[in-house]
């Protein structure tokens, strides 16, 4: 895969394969006025088979966009609301008696969808949280004696309020990491604004049509799976990941008391995944680190504990990953 005959007969396939995206993003910006970074992190979700933790606002187009892209995709689509007194039947199904066969049957729960949004997925409790991180994991769901494999391509947008904390439930430290990316999304510009009023108050409604299969989705991450990470990126990846465990080992002394625990093993493959997606989207064969440095804040800023100090000094997570991207050697 070294010799540059491989690379541009790669970026040849991927300049081909990729046309999909932006055909996928002009469909998406018709319905969405801006939000770029969470169109760009949800193919990214996509292509790499990873979920993906929206924290934003109330109104900021979250259930919008993942309706959206299931539409263009002609996927099924099923919203959760979660709430206080959910159960994970309600999200994963159960047993019910049948009268007329004197026997129990499998109803599905909503889970069983190619694109599923989990909505303010921490007001429900730790319970509810685990059936769905269960099937989020395991692409399976076991209901009785049975387990039913979930559909492909199978991704969950959940979605949680910064500004309300009571009545809900953090999710716990291990549950979050099993979320490829974690984005935090903004208000608009002033101009998107002004797109966004114009378009809500003519009442006309943008008609959707299906651009791909969901086949085709499970088709293009085979060639995503191809494009070529070299050595040194996979290096410039550990080093990264590293940093966040022992900062002081990269020279990042007045970090290393903000820092109780660094990213896990799961943010380095997802780091070189994402990076993938990443370079795929951008029509490229192989990864350069660029693309790891695009996709660093989203991969890492929900696995990296903060210490008291930290919050004392109010330094977030997303600046210490600013810190690391700007000590760790770029290869």
């Amino acid at each position: 895969m070294n010799s540059t005959v491989d690379i541009r007969e790669l970026n040849d396939l991927i300049e081909k394969q990729s046309g999909f995206v932006t055909n996928l993003q002009t469909g998406m910006s018709q319905v969405i006025v801006g939000q770029k970074h969470l169109v760009e992190s949800l193919l990214i979700g996509l292509l790499s088979d990873g979920h993906i933790l929206l924290e934003g606002l109330p109104g900021l187009a979250k259930t919008l966009a993942i309706k959206t892209l299931s539409e263009l995709i002609d996927a099924d689509f099923s919203r959760i609301q979660f709430t206080p007194d959910l159960l994970p039947a309600d999200v994963v199904g159960t047993m019910v008696y049948s009268q007329k066969d004197e026997e129990f049957k499998v109803k599905k729960g909503p889970v069983f969808a190619n694109f599923v949004l989990a909505d303010e997925i921490n007001r429900a409790p730790a319970k509810v949280q685990s059936a769905l991180l269960e099937a989020m994991q395991e692409r399976q769901v076991t209901i009785g004696k049975d387990t039913f494999k979930l559909p492909q391509p199978f991704l969950v947008m959940a979605t949680q309020n910064p500004i309300e904390q009571e009545g809900t439930y953090p999710l716990p430290e291990a549950q979050v990491d099993r979320f490829m990316l974690k984005v935090v999304i903004g208000y608009p510009e002033l101009s998107e604004e002004k797109r966004i009023i114009r378009q809500n108050i003519t009442g006309e409604k943008i008609e959707v049509k299906p651009l791909l299969t969901p086949q085709e989705i499970v088709e293009a991450r085979k060639v995503v799976r191809m494009v070529y990470v070299d050595e040194k990126i996979e290096q410039y990846i550990a080093d990264i990941v590293f940093a966040t465990r022992f900062p002081d080992r990269y020279g990042m002394w007045e970090v290393k008391d903000y820092i109780s625990f660094g990213a896990s093993p799961r943010a380095s493959i997802n780091l070189a995944l994402a990076a993938r997606a990443y370079a795929f989207i951008k029509r490229r064969g192989y990864v350069i680190p660029e693309d790891v440095r695009a996709v660093a804040h989203d991969v890492l800023r929900h696995r990296i504990g903060l210490s008291y100090e930290a919050e004392a000094n109010n330094l977030t997570a997303d600046e210490i990953v600013s810190i690391v991207l700007n000590s760790v050697e770029v290869p």
